[in-house]
């Protein structure tokens, strides 16, 4: 049986040289590339100018954390059916971004989701840039912790339970690097990352996929038959329900869970801001068929990969080794390429968490700067120097407190960082997206109720479920509070946010904006001042 720990130090020295020179040479692109001159909208939104392709991998990039590398594919390395389920919502998630959200959020829009609002709702607009400036902060930084908890995670695969001052170096090293990324680089030094981690994703899953399916003479079905005899469990693991089946509690969380992604992604902090930088609504079209493609094909791959780890390893080998299964890939990659294809995913892996984390940093620290400090305490006066060297400020503070919050929860799961973070945005931001975008009668006072609302109930839940309290993998495992007993809170708070948007606007008793505000929002969001 192959396991991490008897995998030779080779592999995390040659991932740690693989890393360092793929690092060096993106941040020193990513300085080279960075805003040279004053003016926020450029460190906002970079250059405008790139061909749709290259917006389409920025976004890939921006989207696909290390859990789709790792959890997605461990995932389906135990539980099969349902993992591969898993990874159909993370690609149908995009269908709501084309659809419903890209387009006219990209019309009327200007550098962050606040502006959209302000433009919607110009009279009542500070208050609602405040709540919205919460909400971002607190999913970006739970996502942020997540990835650099992650980063953790994926060391101790190789080196067992790391030291404290491991832990910290590990957790310190690559925070850094985020906050250089976002302070110095803006939009245009992320999108240079991003780009870099979405062709090396891309490339390296189906390549990867593609050994595996040469293993078994590319024949999927062989592959089929050969997972389900080393699962331990033989064709039940090609049919629902081997992980989130039999009683009604497991069926309703993974229904949250699909809505958390499938809706969450709609409104995720730096997936947003990447729908306002393409130059044109045909760009952007364009864009985001390209990103759904990707992703789609990233997703594929990593179905590929988790059958394939459990056909040639089995399911008792993964789950010795690490019973998330996070580690399916690597063991995967060592039977397959030895040392040097495992060095070259784990490489791939901390790359993935590093863009990712950049691209949240880049967000918050926007929404903080143009939103809460521009827009509401300096009340537009803000001159463009003064707003961009807060903007920098930001994301290193905000880099400083995912560093400092990663380290106080290292031993958290990430992955239930990482969905509290989509019911968050799919419960709180986006019912003020829909309703601001798409409804007359929408208010100030609803905007407020749905933020706040929808992230408090999120919150609230999470902390009264099993995730914190009464199950062995739980935070507290000896304490018993858990009164909520689904993992993710989604299938609550998501309609709650709807629920508290619409009460609060029917219980409006202030007037409602004039009748030009929206007409002018709505012929904008329609047409478009670049169109």
């Amino acid at each position: 049986m192959v396991t991490l720990a008897a995998i030779d130090d080779s592999s995390l020295q040659l991932t740690f040289v693989l890393f360092l020179t793929v690092v060096v040479i993106t941040l020193f692109t990513a300085l080279l590339t960075a805003p040279q001159r004053d003016e926020i909208s450029e460190f906002y939104l970079g250059n405008r100018a790139m061909s749709p392709l290259r917006n389409g991998l920025a976004m890939c990039g921006d989207y696909l954390s290390a859990a789709t590398l790792l959890g997605s594919t461990g995932l389906v390395a135990l539980t099969g059916y349902d993992g591969l389920m898993y990874l159909g919502g993370t690609t149908v998630a995009w269908m709501m971004v084309l659809l419903l959200i890209a387009e006219p959020l990209h019309r009327t829009g200007r550098f962050t989701l606040g502006d959209t609002v302000a433009l919607r709702l110009p009279r009542q607009q500070r208050p609602v840039r405040v709540a919205l400036a919460v909400c971002i902060l607190a999913i970006a930084t739970l996502y942020l912790v997540a990835q650099l908890v992650g980063s953790v995670t994926l060391l101790t695969q190789f080196t067992g339970v790391p030291s404290g001052t491991t832990r910290t170096l590990c957790v310190v090293v690559i925070g850094t690097f985020v906050i250089l990324y976002a302070s110095l680089g803006g939009m245009p030094g992320a999108t240079v990352v991003q780009i870099i981690k979405a062709v090396m994703l891309v490339a390296g899953v189906l390549f990867t996929a593609g050994w595996v399916l040469y293993r078994f003479d590319w024949n999927p079905n062989a592959l089929l038959e050969r997972a389900a005899d080393r699962s331990g469990t033989g064709l039940t693991f090609l049919e629902p329900g081997l992980r989130y089946g039999g009683t009604v509690s497991n069926k309703l969380d993974f229904l949250s869970l699909e809505l958390a992604i499938v809706l969450g992604l709609a409104a995720l902090p730096h997936v947003l801001m990447r729908l306002l930088a393409p130059r044109s609504s045909g760009v952007l079209r364009s864009s985001v068929l390209w990103a759904v493609g990707l992703v789609g094909a990233v997703c594929f791959g990593a179905g590929i990969l988790g059958l394939g780890a459990t056909a040639l390893l089995g399911r008792e080998a993964i789950e010795s080794t690490d019973r998330t299964g996070n580690a399916s890939v690597l063991l995967l990659a060592h039977e397959l390429g030895g040392s040097v294809l495992t060095a070259l995913l784990t490489c791939l892996a901390y790359l993935t968490l590093l863009a990712v984390a950049v691209g949240l940093t880049l967000a918050a620290a926007s929404s903080l700067a143009h939103d809460l400090y521009s827009e509401v305490i300096r009340k537009g006066r803000a001159s463009e120097t003064e707003e961009l060297t807060v903007a920098r400020l930001s994301g290193a503070v905000i880099g400083i407190l995912g560093i400092l919050l990663a380290l106080v929860a290292w031993g958290a799961n990430t992955a239930t960082l990482a969905f509290l973070a989509f019911a968050i945005a799919a419960s709180a931001i986006l019912p003020t997206i829909i309703y601001t975008l798409f409804w007359r009668r929408f208010t100030a006072k609803g905007a407020l109720l749905s933020l706040y609302g929808g992230l408090l109930c999120s919150v609230l839940l999470a902390v009264f479920s099993p995730v914190v309290s009464s199950a062995p993998a739980s935070f507290y495992p000896e304490a018993d509070f858990a009164w909520f007993p689904l993992q993710n809170p989604g299938i609550v708070s998501i309609p709650v946010g709807f629920l508290l948007g619409w009460l609060g606007t029917v219980l409006d008793k202030d007037p409602a904006e004039d009748g030009s505000a929206h007409e002018e929002f709505e012929v904008r969001m329609l047409v478009g001042a670049d169109d």
